[in-house]
């Protein structure tokens, strides 16, 4: 995950830096600091809160040429 598909994830979901922190059991600070591009989180850590996204319904588009993104996953109940 980079840092322009956690702020655009958070996004689709409505959730501040703060509610992700709290989601993903880290600091604001650590969140805060990785979207704007000051430090990158240990590896462990940037897999827990790509996993608290993804679990909350955001799925990560890899660079393909159009470059990578975020969207909302759609559920099964959708046509």
């Amino acid at each position: 995950m980079t840092p322009a598909q956690s702020r655009a994830a958070r996004g689709l979901l409505k959730w501040s830096q703060d509610d992700l922190a709290r989601e993903a059991r880290v600091s604001v600070v650590t969140v805060r600091n990785f979207e704007n591009e000051r430090s990158t989180p240990q590896r462990a850590t940037l897999d827990v809160m790509t996993r608290t996204l993804e679990f909350a319904g955001v799925q990560f588009i890899p660079e393909n040429g159009g470059g990578a993104g975020a969207r909302l996953a759609r559920r099964s109940d959708e046509g």
